[in-house]
């Protein structure tokens, strides 16, 4: 059998051996709970805010401004109907995009069932935010906007700077939510600086463990809490906190956020190996991600092919990839990111997703190639080389 290959990254990453180990010791000797006063929950309240501090300096922010959530999602829906609840006054009002995680689009539709005014803002072929329909569309009645910073599908990079001045020049006071759980420890994310308000992070996409999150929220901006009970995380998040899960999101940040450069300039080769490897491919395929996207990911359509077809006939090398996000792949429908950049009908079927991390390596994306190579012309031989429809 090959050795295993795993281009989903962007889904989930391998869980560092470090932090596997370190959750291990937590769950097994740090089993106190943080609320209780005797010294085994002092002990498990001294473990939580280390990695408070860990995950708070891997963003230049302080630790007290920083909450620990289940993951991106929870993060992203606090942050959204946290900030509306606390502050009605701000409007009625709320912008995002047409290429956000259903964690933020989902939300922005129940909301607008509830009488608020939504607006998409489009974006163009290569995924990047309409600026000038953005300025268009704020006003006195805005009160929040929420953008994506890297795309989860295509790699996108949004100009979350350029949103922030716009947003200052016409609303000051209107609040930005920035779902970073792809950029970060991937590109500098710095949001105090940056005047971001809100923003999300996860700690699976960085070789943590999964189900478990957090929300960066702006001291002075007011934000109300989506659930009650025992006033957990400063009365914000209540719930017994996840004591092994997050001290191995901050072992997995503390190791990984010293590395950023280091890890980007590798990832970004093994990307550019892939390209110049499918440059050979005498198939009919197309680039989605464009050229300045993140390096970490890369969308590739095929003519003619289902996706699903493709990822399964890759998983029989022992090649594991995506056909978009895994939190709607099961879903029997066309990827929104791609039909909002107005991909060709012919190959909208044939997206692939291919993620990469730092512990992948050069050999892992030519050996890809070379098996999609072998794959694609059989799979066109058994459906008699014609596309199909469904």
């Amino acid at each position: 059998m090959n050795r295993e290959i795993y281009l989903d990254n962007s889904a989930t990453t391998r869980q560092f051996d470090e932090v596997t180990a370190y959750m291990s010791h937590i769950a097994g000797n740090v089993y106190g709970n943080p609320s209780s006063l005797h010294r085994k929950g002092i002990e498990a309240e001294k473990h939580l805010k280390k990695a408070r501090q860990a995950v708070a300096d891997s963003l230049k922010v302080e630790s007290r401004d920083l909450y620990f959530t289940s993951g991106g999602t929870e993060a992203n829906n606090l942050a959204i109907l946290g900030c509306l609840e606390a502050n009605p006054r701000l409007g009625r009002h709320i912008i995002t995009t047409q290429v956000e995680h259903p964690s933020v689009l989902e939300v922005f539709r129940f909301l607008e069932k509830k009488g608020y005014k939504t607006d998409f803002i489009k974006v163009d072929s290569f995924g990047t935010i309409d600026l000038d329909e953005l300025e268009s569309k704020i006003s006195p009645e805005t009160a929040l906007i929420s953008i994506i910073l890297v795309n989860n599908e295509i790699g996108t990079v949004q100009p979350v700077e350029e949103i922030i001045r716009i947003k200052n020049s016409i609303k000051r006071d209107a609040l930005i939510h920035v779902d970073a759980v792809q950029a970060y420890c991937k590109i500098p994310v710095f949001p105090q600086r940056a005047g971001i308000d809100f923003l999300s992070v996860s700690s699976h996409k960085i070789h943590g463990p999964k189900g478990v999150g957090a929300l960066y929220a702006k001291r002075g901006v007011k934000i109300s809490p989506v659930f009650y009970g025992g006033g957990q995380e400063t009365a914000l998040r209540s719930g017994t906190e996840n004591v092994p899960g997050i001290c191995g999101f901050g072992m997995a940040s503390e190791m990984i956020s010293g590395s950023i450069d280091e890890n980007h300039k590798k990832v970004k080769t093994i990307k550019e190996a892939f390209i110049k490897r499918l440059g050979n491919l005498s198939e009919d395929f197309k680039m989605i991600s464009p050229g300045a996207s993140l390096p970490y990911i890369l969308n590739i359509a095929f003519a003619g092919l289902k996706a699903e077809v493709l990822l399964h006939h890759l998983e029989e090398f022992n090649i594991f990839v995506s056909t978009g996000s895994a939190c709607s792949s099961r879903k029997n429908t066309h990827s929104h990111v791609l039909k909002a950049v107005k991909l060709d009908s012919k190959y909208i079927e044939g997206a692939i997703r291919f993620s990469f991390s730092a512990l992948n390596s050069v050999a892992e994306a030519e050996e890809t190639v070379e098996a999609l190579k072998v794959i694609i012309p059989k799979i066109k031989i058994k459906r008699g080389g014609q596309a199909w429809k469904k």
